[in-house]
Formats: structure tokens, C-alpha cells, sequence
């Protein structure tokens, strides 16, 4: 995609603002919750497609309000300056005009509140504040709380308790310690991103006054805590296995070796713009993540049924054998009393 070609406000430009490879962060913690719930329905509850679908789309819509409230609000602060390290941003680059853009975020906002808002006829009115949150702390992100070292936390509420347990609550009704665990490695997985990102723009940040988690603790300590964040879910993933499932926490371990590499790769970079390929494979990470975790918990429901068929249709062959032989034994001597009957 050549970027002098970009028309003011066309749709290649929204295209870009919209950053399509930033969905994958968003679909990661709904398709979680839906395994999940897929694998521990309850009885007498039926997997619910409508609001699994509008999950989904809440999820892609929010992402893309996120992405056009932090583009235009770094515009205006004057953060998407030459020293930029990241991708180019729609508002800086002149691809969307500020106007235009805040009119877009509203358009995205108002389209998260239609689709969020049918959730209530099966999770009640509590789905309103939970929405109403999230709209929120959309805008509070970028314009507040990032500055103020608050945003690994929102990453991990919204990337991963929120997300992953109000998902599995509209298709079962309840919460269980096993979908709360898992949205709490969600989120951890997740704010390697976060990490990668701010550990890439760290001076920029100095000098804005963004006091991020990684300008707190440094390069180094943020490097270290990148690491931990794949580590510490997996390990903690291990209560899975603990609560009967351990293919999800099996499967999880085949992310071990990519996060680990990529953190390598982040070292050997250590800074500038080539670091926004550690970012690109962390996203990729992030989303096998969530594609292993969802496998595993799928694997467990996909087994137990094939055993029970298998159980079955064994229990049926040998009932059918018995009852054969139990036939056989019976013909001859009705045979030999009807041949009686008949002298």
C-alpha cells in the first residue's frame, strides 16, 4: 500500500485508522469465553449464537473507537510528531481530518452502544454500566489514564475479565473460577502488546510526561516484565488442568517458545522502528494464544463426546451380543418342544 496515494478521508485512509491487525487483541478474549462456555454448558442451557455474534461485534467495534479516540487525541496533544516511532497515524499523516475523525468516533461510538445493547435480554441491565464502562474508559485511556501508568491495568480488565467472564455469563448465567482464571491470562497475554509498544516509545514518552509502567520501571525492567507476562499465564494456566481441563493447558505450552523468541528478538532490536515487528509477532502471539487456549478447552467437550459415543455403541454391542446368544440358546429348545407338540 503506497501511502502517497491515500485520499483525505477516503476509505483506504479509514481503513487504516481503523488498524485491522489490532482485531486479533479484540477477538482473542470473546473466543475464550465461548469455548468455555461451549465446554462447561449447563444443564439445561443451549449454546446462544445471537449473543455470542454480537460479543464479537461489540468487541471489533470497540477496538475501532479505541483506535480512533487514541489516534485523534495523540493528534491533538501533539504526541504523533517526526519523532514518532510507530506506525503512522491517520490524523498526523493528513489521511483524516480532526473534524472528520471526531465525527467518526462518535459514529463508532453510537454503533458499539446499538449492538452492545440487545446483550440485556439475556444478561439484564447490568450489560448498560457494563457498556457504559467501556465507552468510558475508552476515551479515559488514551486521554488519562496511560499518562498515568494505568494502562497495563486496563488491559487486563478490559482485554481479559471483562471480555472473557461477561462472555462466558451470557451463555451460561453464572461464573466459574475457570473462566475468571482464563480472563486473567487473557489479559496478561494481551498486555504484552501494551509492553512492546511502550517499551518502543519510552524516550517519546519521557518527554510527553507519559509516566507508562515501562518509563516507571525502564528499558530493562520493561524487557523483563514483556517476558513474564507469556510466562506468568502459563503457569497460572496450570489450574486448568486442576479443574478439568487439561488440554487447555496443555495446548498453551506450544506459546512458550514463540513468546520467548520474540522477546529475544526485542532485546537484539532493543530500540527504534525495528521494533515494530516484535509488535506485529507479539500481536501474532496473542492471537495463537487465545486459539491454543480455546482448542484445549473445545478438546475436552469433542473427547468426551466421542468416548461416550464410543461407550455407548460399545455398551449397545455387547447387549446385542448377549441377547443373540440368549436367542440362540432359546430357538432350539422352542424347535425340539414345537417338533413334541406336533407327534
Amino acid at each position: 500500500m503506497i501511502e502517497d496515494e491515500i485520499r483525505v478521508n477516503s476509505a483506504k485512509a479509514w481503513l487504516l485508522a481503523s488498524r485491522p491487525k489490532t482485531l486479533a487483541a479484540a477477538a482473542v478474549p470473546v473466543m475464550v469465553g465461548l469455548s468455555i462456555a461451549w465446554s462447561e454448558m449447563p444443564a439445561g442451557r443451549s449454546f446462544a449464537v445471537v449473543p455470542a455474534l454480537l460479543c464479537v461485534l461489540f468487541a471489533f467495534v470497540m477496538q475501532i473507537d479505541a483506535n480512533f479516540v487514541n489516534d485523534y487525541f495523540d493528534f491533538a496533544r501533539g504526541n504523533d510528531d517526526e519523532t514518532r516511532l510507530g506506525p503512522k497515524r491517520a490524523c498526523a499523516q493528513g489521511w483524516i481530518t480532526p473534524g472528520t475523525m471526531r465525527m467518526g468516533m462518535t459514529v463508532t461510538t453510537c454503533v458499539a452502544c446499538v449492538v452492545g445493547l440487545p446483550l440485556v435480554m439475556w444478561g439484564g441491565w447490568t450489560m448498560i454500566l457494563v457498556g457504559m464502562a467501556c465507552v468510558a474508559f475508552c476515551f479515559l485511556y488514551t486521554t488519562t489514564l496511560s499518562y498515568l501508568g494505568l494502562g497495563d491495568v486496563l488491559v487486563v480488565v478490559f482485554f481479559g475479565l471483562v471480555p472473557v467472564s461477561l462472555t462466558y455469563y451470557l451463555q451460561t448465567g453464572c461464573f466459574t473460577s475457570v473462566a475468571i482464571i482464563a480472563s486473567l491470562t487473557c489479559g496478561i497475554v494481551t498486555d504484552a502488546l501494551l509492553l512492546v509498544n511502550n517499551y518502543r516509545d519510552i524516550e517519546n514518552d519521557r518527554r510527553a510526561g507519559k509516566i507508562t509502567l515501562v518509563v516507571r520501571v525502564g528499558a530493562k525492567g520493561g524487557r523483563t516484565l514483556y517476558l513474564l507476562t507469556g510466562i506468568t499465564a502459563v503457569i497460572v494456566g496450570a489450574f486448568f488442568a486442576l479443574k478439568g481441563h487439561p488440554y487447555a493447558t496443555l495446548l498453551t505450552l506450544a506459546y512458550v517458545p514463540l513468546h520467548v523468541s520474540t522477546y529475544r528478538e526485542m532485546v537484539r532490536i532493543n530500540k527504534g522502528k525495528a521494533l515494530n515487528k516484535v509488535l506485529g509477532k507479539t500481536a501474532r502471539n496473542i492471537f495463537l494464544y487465545g486459539l491454543l487456549l480455546s482448542c484445549g478447552f473445545l478438546l475436552k467437550s469433542f473427547v468426551a463426546y466421542f468416548s461416550g459415543q464410543y461407550i455407548q455403541a460399545t455398551v449397545i454391542t455387547i447387549i446385542k451380543a448377549k441377547i443373540d446368544r440368549r436367542t440362540k440358546s432359546i430357538l432350539p429348545i422352542s424347535l425340539r418342544r414345537f417338533d413334541a407338540d406336533k407327534r
